[in-house]
């Protein structure tokens, strides 16, 4: 499967694109916000998700038929920010299951600014 044409594909909310992606029966699950998607479901909430969005793949880990992404997905304007980490699987080069966490960008909470610890992430080789 196409990592690069898959995400572009959710970016530029494609729909077209992306119903090529899964297989029959396909699932989309999203564990922050408790919800489970049929694929069709999964292109809908997504395409129909308000804004225009970039993103960047960061890393990828692939441990069988399993792989494993995070990536960074921003609105064109930068007026917000988010991390999603996903775990799809993938079979016959069609997706047969994914399991989304996202969570928005932003500054660490006061309490641990107040208590002076943690640094910023450099990304030197990780």
């Amino acid at each position: 499967m196409d990592l690069e044409a898959f995400f572009r594909a959710v970016w530029t909310q494609d729909a077209e694109a992306l119903a090529a992606f899964f297989a029959p029966g396909a699932c989309v699950d999203w564990p922050c916000t408790n919800e489970h998607f049929t694929a069709g479901e999964f292109i809908r909430a997504n395409c129909e998700y308000p804004g225009q969005w970039e993103g960047e793949i960061e890393r990828v880990e692939v441990l069988g038929d399993l792989t494993v992404t995070a990536a960074r997905v921003y609105a064109k304007d930068q007026s917000l920010s988010f991390h999603a980490v996903s775990f799809i699987r993938v079979r016959d080069g069609k997706i047969v299951s994914m399991v989304e966490y996202w969570g928005d960008d932003g500054p660490p909470p006061q309490w641990r600014l107040d208590k002076q610890i943690g640094s910023p992430i450099t990304r030197k080789g990780t």
